[in-house]
């Protein structure tokens, strides 16, 4: 399994989770090197979020990378200094839809992951292939992402909800945090 490298542990906000399906995270981590040995750079989504917005659209988001399976929408999709952050939304009047939430809720399922192709990429000292341009293709909630750090950060919280529907989420991103945290026998 590849070393995971990140100088910092992402702030994560979790609260609990309403009905309307509201979400953001991290559909990708800058710094860290996934399960398939690549580690994306700042500024590689720039190029293709820039041509995404020309044509007054963002990246579909899908299901398990299943282009026959959107199960909601973007209102943003943005780099900042810690990845590719998203938030949007999960469409609730479809079966799947519905289903993601109820994985959410029960913290089952809070992965994010990108399709993309690469247009420019170069190989560190470590081996891994850093991602320097990549073209987005798409955006999806997974079971298991190749970044393990590329998570649904927080479901938009609604007022009086049980205490008990955040525990599994917030069990997951303590999991997700811990996972990128920088390691100590690498100092």
């Amino acid at each position: 399994m590849a070393s995971i490298e990140i100088g910092r542990p992402v702030a994560w906000r979790v609260k609990a989770i309403a009905p309307d399906g509201a979400f953001a995270g991290y559909a990708s981590v800058f710094g860290t090197t996934d399960s398939e040995g690549d580690r994306v750079q700042p500024g590689a989504f720039a190029a293709s979020l820039a041509r995404w917005n020309a044509a007054g659209r963002l990246p579909p988001f899908l299901w398990q990378h299943d282009m026959a399976q959107p199960i909601g929408r973007f209102d943003r999709v943005f780099e900042d200094a810690t990845g590719l952050r998203v938030e949007g939304r999960i469409a609730l009047e479809t079966m799947r839809g519905r289903e993601a939430l109820a994985l959410l809720r029960l913290g089952a399922l809070d992965g994010l992951s990108i399709g993309y192709s690469t247009v420019g990429a170069a190989i560190a000292g470590d081996g891994a292939r850093l991602l320097k341009t990549l073209e987005l293709h798409e955006i999806s909630l997974v079971t298991l992402p190749a970044n393990d750090a590329a998570r649904v950060a927080w479901v938009k919280a609604a007022p009086g909800e049980a205490t008990e529907l955040s525990t599994a989420i917030i069990a997951n991103l303590r999991r997700a945090a811990e996972a990128i945290a920088p390691r100590k026998d690498k100092a």
